[in-house]
Parts: C-alpha cells; sequence; structure tokens
C-alpha cells in the first residue's frame, strides 16, 4: 500500500444510488409537465438549482445547460439523480437539515444547529478544541444521508462530523447523528471534522463536482479550488463539451472525431444477451474495450488516490489515478467489500465484468436508477421462473424468500444508515466462510447460526461440489497470516490470464511476502500483464532487486502507454545514475521521474505526498530537497511518526545523530501509542553506545506493536548482544506466536536450537524455513548435515 492509498473516509454519501429525498423532490417539481421536455429541463437549469457554470468557465467547459436542448430526456433524468445534487449551495431548497436550534452532543462534543437570518449555522469545537459558530456554505449529498461543509479563509472546506439522516422517520431518519458513533474524536486527531481526513478539497471534491482544479499554493498553505460545476454536470463523465455543441450547433460534420468531443468511452462490440434456456442465463458474452464506461464510472466508484486531474474518458483508470489492490482490511480474503471501498473493485472481481456486462445494463446512466425494480434487474439477462424456486435457493418462493440481490450481493453499511451492495455477485460460500471466518449472504440473514450450520444445507440442495468465478480467498487468507504455503497459489493467479485483473494484481503484490525464483519468475513475467495495475504490482515487486537487474526489467516500462505504469516505473529508477545511459534512455528515464513529481505535487497538501516525494529524493541523493520535502510534510501533520522516521533516517546518513535524536523524541512525546519513533531512537542510541535505554526504547516498540515481526526481532537480537540470552529466548517465543511463519524468527529459533543440542526442535524449524526459502542452499545443507 503506498503513502496516498491511505483510507477515505466520509466522501460518499451523494453518491450512493438510491430514491431522493424531499428537498430533491421539490427541485425536480419545478418542471412544469406542460412544458416540453426540453422546455422542462431548462427551467430547472435556468433556475439555478443545480447546473450553473461556474465563471470564469475552465477552457473547453459548456456547462451542462448546454446540453438540454438536444438532450432534454437525458437532462431531465440527470435533473433526478443524485449526481445532479452531490453539492450544491445552502439554501432554503437545498438543506433537508434541521436547522430549528437542535443541540446533539457526541462523546463530549456537541453541536448546535440553528439559523441566523439566511445563513445556516452551527456551533460546535473548533481546531482549537473552543466552540465557536461556523457558518454552512455547502451541502452534500442527498439521501441517506446529508452532510455540510464549512469553507475556511483559506480555501479549505471541511466537512461536519455531524450529518442529518434524511430517511423518513419510519425508516428511524430525520434526526442529526455522528458519523463516528464509536469514536472520541480530539481537535488534534486527523478525523475531526477540522482535520484533514475530512478536508473537502482532496478528500471529496474530484467526485462531487466537475473539472475540479485543486489549486493548492504549498508555498501559502492554502487553496484556490475552482470547478466547473458545483456538483456531477455532464461534463463530469462525457468530458469538455464545448467542441461538440459547435459541431451541433454548425453543420454536424460527420468527419468531426467524436463529434466534437476530445475523447469518448470506449464502445463495446452489440452484446448478445439471449438466454440459453438449459442455464437460464445468457450463454454468450461480449469483449470489453479497454476505457470502456467502466472506467469511466470507476474514476469515483473505486478506492484510489489520484496521480494527475487531466482525466478524460476512454483511458483507463490509471492514466490518472492509482486503484488500491484487495489489500487486508478493506476487502475480506475473499474480495468482498470491508472498508469504504465503493463499487468498482468489488464488480471487477466478478463474472459479469468478465462476461462483458458494464454499469448502463443495470443501472439508467443519467437518472443512475435500476433498469427495474430490485432484483427484476437481474431478469434481464436470467430467467427468473428458473433461479425463484426452492431447487436454487432452497427456501420457499414468495415475498419473504431471499431474492437474487439478497443472496448475490450482500450488503454492508456505512456511514451509519448508507447501506451498500457488493457488486462481485458471488455465489454464497458458507464452507469457505466456515474454513477462513469470511462473511457470507447466508448467515447475514441466519446470524444466529455458524457457518458450518449454513454449509451443510447449501451441500443438502446443491451437492457436495461448490461452484464460483472467485476461487481465491484461500491464497490471500493465508498470505495475510504468512503461509509459505500461499506462495503457489498467489503464482497460479497471477499466472492464469482469466483470473480477474485486480486479483492478479493483488497476488502478484501479496507474492512480496513470498520471495523465491518462482515468485521471481512470476512477477517478472507480469510486467509484460496486458492490465496496467498488475504491470505496476509487477513494478513493486522489483524493489529489492539489484540496481543493474532492476534496470533492466524496469526500464522499458519507461515508455509504458499509461501513465500510472510509468509514474512507478520511475519510481523504482529513483537511483539510477544518467551518466551513464545513453541519450535516449536518459530522455525517457528525465521524462518519467517529471510525471513521477506531479503525482506527488499534485497533492503537495498531504503530508503523505510529501513523504513520497522525499523519500524519491533521497534516492536521487537530493539530500536538501529530501528534506524540505520531509519538514514540509511535518509542517502540515507535527510530529507524524512516519514522517518523522523518514527525516530521522536522512539525517542519520548525514551524521545528524543530535537532530535525528530531537526530531523522534518530539514525535514520541505527541504521539505516545506510535512504535517507529521508539524503535528509531532505540538504533541511534545503539549507535551512541547508549545500550541501556536502547534496550528500554526496543521494549517499548514491540509493546506498541505486538503484531510486527521486526522489532521483535531486533529487540531479540539486542537482548542476546547485551548478555541476556534467556530474556532474548522469551521475546522469540512470544513474537513467533503471533507470527509463526516469519523467516528471521525462525532463524533465531534455529540458532537457540542448534546452541543447546536440541537437533529435533532443529530440524523443525529447518523444515519450516525451507518452506519460505525454498532456493536457501544453505538451509539444504543445513538440514542435510541434521539428518
Amino acid at each position: 500500500m503506498t503513502w496516498l492509498d491511505r483510507p477515505i473516509w466520509n466522501c460518499a454519501a451523494a453518491l450512493a444510488l438510491g430514491a431522493a429525498a424531499a428537498g430533491l423532490i421539490a427541485l425536480v417539481s419545478l418542471l412544469a409537465p406542460a412544458r416540453s421536455q426540453a422546455g422542462e429541463a431548462m427551467a430547472a437549469l435556468a433556475a439555478g438549482a443545480v447546473g450553473a457554470l461556474a465563471a470564469p468557465a475552465p477552457e473547453g467547459f459548456a456547462g451542462s445547460a448546454a446540453c438540454a436542448s438536444c438532450h432534454p430526456t437525458q437532462t431531465r433524468d440527470w435533473l433526478a439523480s443524485q449526481h445532479a445534487h452531490a453539492m450544491a449551495r445552502a439554501t432554503t431548497e437545498t438543506v433537508l437539515g434541521d436547522f430549528g436550534d437542535v443541540r446533539v452532543a457526541h462523546k463530549g462534543s456537541s453541536a448546535r444547529f440553528y439559523r441566523d437570518g439566511a445563513r445556516y449555522m452551527v456551533e460546535t469545537e473548533g481546531a482549537d478544541g473552543k466552540t465557536a459558530a461556523f457558518e454552512v456554505t455547502e451541502t452534500f449529498g442527498l439521501h441517506p444521508l446529508q452532510q455540510y461543509l464549512v469553507s475556511f479563509a483559506d480555501g479549505r472546506k471541511q466537512a461536519l462530523p455531524f450529518a442529518y439522516d434524511t430517511r423518513s422517520a419510519t425508516e428511524g431518519g430525520q434526526r442529526w447523528f455522528h458519523l463516528y458513533p464509536d469514536q472520541a474524536i480530539a481537535p488534534s486527531d486527523p478525523l475531526h471534522w477540522t482535520g484533514a481526513q475530512q478536508n473537502w478539497n482532496f478528500m471529496c471534491a474530484e467526485c462531487h463536482s466537475t473539472a475540479l482544479r485543486k489549486n493548492y499554493e504549498a508555498a501559502a498553505d492554502r487553496f484556490e479550488t475552482r470547478f466547473s460545476e458545483i456538483s456531477i454536470g455532464c461534463e463530469a463523465c462525457h468530458g469538455p463539451a464545448r467542441g461538440h455543441v459547435d459541431w451541433a450547433n454548425g453543420a454536424r460534420d460527420p468527419s468531426w472525431p467524436h463529434k466534437g468531443f476530445a475523447a469518448v468511452a470506449a464502445s463495446r462490440p452489440a452484446p448478445d444477451w439471449a438466454i440459453d434456456p438449459e442455464t437460464g442465463s445468457p450463454a454468450h458474452g461480449v469483449s470489453r474495450p479497454a476505457g470502456d464506461e467502466v472506467e469511466t464510472c470507476a474514476r469515483c466508484h473505486s478506492r484510489r488516490s489520484i496521480l494527475s486531474e487531466n482525466w478524460r474518458p476512454g483511458q483507463p483508470l490509471t492514466e490518472t489515478h492509482l486503484p488500491t489492490f484487495l489489500s487486508e482490511g478493506l476487502f475480506e480474503a475473499d474480495g468482498v467489500m470491508r472498508d469504504e471501498v465503493f463499487n468498482d473493485h468489488a464488480f471487477k472481481q466478478s463474472l459479469m465484468y468478465a462476461r462483458g456486462v458494464t454499469c448502463s445494463d443495470c443501472h439508467e446512466p443519467h437518472s443512475a436508477k435500476l433498469r427495474a425494480p430490485g432484483a427484476a434487474v437481474c431478469g434481464q439477462c436470467h430467467l427468473p421462473e428458473r433461479f425463484e424456486t426452492a431447487a436454487h435457493t432452497g427456501h420457499a418462493p414468495g415475498p419473504n424468500g431471499p431474492d437474487c440481490i439478497s443472496c448475490h450481493m450482500p450488503a454492508r453499511t456505512y456511514m451509519v444508515v448508507d447501506r451498500r451492495h457488493d457488486h462481485s455477485f458471488r455465489i454464497p460460500r458458507p464452507d469457505v466462510s466456515a474454513r477462513l471466518g469470511t462473511p457470507n449472504a447466508c448467515n447475514d440473514c441466519h446470524a444466529d447460526k455458524p457457518a458450518r450450520w449454513a454449509a451443510e444445507a447449501v451441500e443438502r440442495w446443491h451437492g457436495p461440489e461448490r461452484k464460483g468465478f472467485q476461487t481465491w480467498a484461500e491464497a490471500f487468507h493465508d498470505a495475510r497470516r504468512g503461509d509459505p504455503a500461499a506462495r503457489d497459489a498467489l503464482i497460479s493467479l497471477a499466472s492464469t490470464p482469466t483470473v480477474p485483473a485486480i486479483v492478479r494484481a493483488t497476488a502478484i503484490a501479496e507474492l512480496q511476502g513470498f520471495p523465491s525464483t518462482a515468485s521471481e519468475t512470476a512477477q517478472r513475467k507480469a510486467l509484460a500483464d496486458p492490465d496496467p495495475l498488475v504491470r505496476i504490482a509487477a513494478l513493486q515487486g522489483q524493489a529489492g532487486a539489484p540496481l543493474d537487474v532492476r534496470w533492466r526489467r524496469v526500464s522499458p516500462l519507461l515508455a509504458d502507454p499509461v501513465a500510472g505504469v510509468r509514474i512507478e516505473a520511475a519510481n523504482q529508477l529513483a537511483d539510477q545514475p544518467t551518466s551513464t545511459l545513453s541519450k535516449d534512455d536518459r530522455a525517457r528515464l528525465e521524462a518519467a521521474w517529471g510525471e513521477y513529481e506531479a503525482a506527488q505535487r499534485v497533492n503537495a497538501d498531504r503530508a503523505e505526498a510529501r513523504a513520497n516525494l522525499g523519500n524519491f529524493l533521497q534516492r536521487q541523493g537530493d539530500a536538501a530537497g529530501a528534506e524540505g520535502e520531509f519538514l514540509a510534510g511535518l509542517k502540515l501533520r507535527p510530529a507524524d511518526p512516519a514522517l518523522t522516521v523518514n527525516l530521522a533516517d536522512l539525517y542519520r546518513l548525514q551524521g545528524r545523530e543530535r537532530e535525528l535524536q530531537e526530531v523522534l523524541r518530539r514525535a514520541i512525546a505527541v504521539h505516545h501509542d506510535a512504535a517507529a519513533p521508539h524503535h528509531a531512537l532505540a538504533l541511534a542510541l545503539i549507535r551512541q553506545r547508549n545500550h541501556a535505554e536502547a534496550l528500554e526504547q526496543l521494549a517499548q516498540a514491540v509493546r506498541l506493536a505486538q503484531g510486527n515481526a521486526r522489532y521483535a526481532y531486533v529487540y531479540a537480537v539486542a537482548l542476546n548482544a547485551m548478555g541476556r540470552p534467556v530474556e532474548s529466548s522469551a521475546v522469540v517465543a512470544s513474537a513467533l506466536q503471533r507470527n509463526p511463519d516469519d523467516a528471521d524468527l525462525l532463524t533465531l529459533a534455529l540458532n537457540e536450537a542448534l546452541r543447546s543440542g536440541d537437533i529435533r526442535r532443529a530440524r523443525a524449524l529447518v523444515a519450516r524455513l525451507m518452506l519460505l526459502r525454498p532456493d536457501d542452499a544453505d538451509l539444504a545443507r543445513l538440514d542435510a548435515r541434521l539428518r
């Protein structure tokens, strides 16, 4: 996981699909039934509620109003969508929350929502911990909740921690609630509403507005953020339309490419969704071109970081963004969504995606509504009479029985009230849950029963052979546990072209924890994978290779057609000297370096981007530039543990031990529960021969990060070096309980077994290590001697 791939917190309320709330209905009622469709659409746009083009408009943008006269039906549908109202100025027409002098409290914090004339106000705790009054300047989202933004003089907009539940009272709505109900959030916490994780400019704006330019001024630490429309307009998906409007207003010359658009999403061939009566499902799929409409939707409906603001339709997401992998904490081992990851990653794991299905096959693209209500949307391609039966579901059909959605699209609730369905369309596998602890749709309903009970029921209905397109749960589960048995399964996933690309990429990423000749071969082959995300994962796997090997493998990708790949190639070759390169190679490398730096500068308002760039410059030998970036990051996030350790490492290389210890002790004083500064300080103290305090700091690091095998390993080595072998052995034994497959800890245990003459234990440890290091010749020789 990269620094920029950190959790995205409260940025999706307006993107949830569903029925519009009362305020939206009021807006749409502006459309008079007696008018023409074009007139209806233009009336709503002219009312100024939505679709207003910012002045001055960005070059090439025409605004949604320019689309209405030729596309009245689409405009009318869009006006009724949540996209059209994802963000709005706070007015009596847009604010759905109760600002009638309402007080709410949460774990020591509170807020009072009230009116001051035409202004909507909140009285709550500010960044300094003191209660103050703030004006709500914008609404954010509609249903099932609405958030509110406060604007500050430095251009920041911040999302308040209290949101309004816009559902009906009978559904539990029409109330204020806190978005983090189980947490008390102090003003110093990045999750505080005034902090970095609630900053609209970075966290939310790109996907709630059109043609966003963040315009962060690093020197002044302020924003001049601009957009063409405050909400999600036509050009957010179709790209700038001025050329298209000119084409439509002119002769509509057929020779104009894309009818005046600079770029369009790639169109798939006409699909044949004819249903096979034998299976009840379509017999044929359709090829999927690169840059199709799914990539357009993925720009916002995915968990990703941003590389560039120059998005346009028709290109892969990795041209401008870096999607996350199916990482632990974000996804379950089987790929089901866990954290707030939106829909794209799940959908791209599905058989439907593999067969060529797109978002608009199920969702009307302009209203975002389902093309048929509920599970009836599945009946477009699957015979209901075959699947709505007890033979298929194991339940009697009827209004209380399970349907396609409840079984194949399990739901999780985010932001307290926002229920979202997983889009991987998987067959329920309670048998996998029984083995691995993953959730499953059966036990979502039968929560009082164990997974084994559900698995036995499915076996009675459908026999012992389990089917399903998604088959990677065990591989990722074992990989996350560090089990060497995962290696072969990961290699198989990464090497199978029919496995979804997001899974292949994740398998390649996980292989970094299982070094071997076979793993290296799989990673090297993946450098030529047709999917750019797989190539990015394979590039990341080259990090530990010698520079000459890295250059030979990575340099061809400096000319990759996808920017995200070139940027990662540049990162892997940051330490490549240019003096020995040919003119052409030097030009390609320096161009890619420029792209990498530009990608970090896009996010210069974030401490993590400063850390990325600082590490990059340090590897290039630019110590002064690296220090500047680390210090800038620490200004944004004072005493941040990770940034502090980065800076301390730079000072170590420069021999600045006094400053190194100062910054580490400052971070420890601020972040009492952060292990990394303690560990880094201990290493500095060892260099200063202050062994007593060094051991104290190492012990503290292990206590604070009990799952960190490296910290335990270093502590155990230090204890042994200080003549305390019994304590060292205890640390190793304790750490191995939490990390049973860590090679370094197993090596320490092996050394102890050999010293004590415990041949039986030594043999067992060697056997375990050989699974982790199958190419280690020394281990093989030791194994032979022990036998």
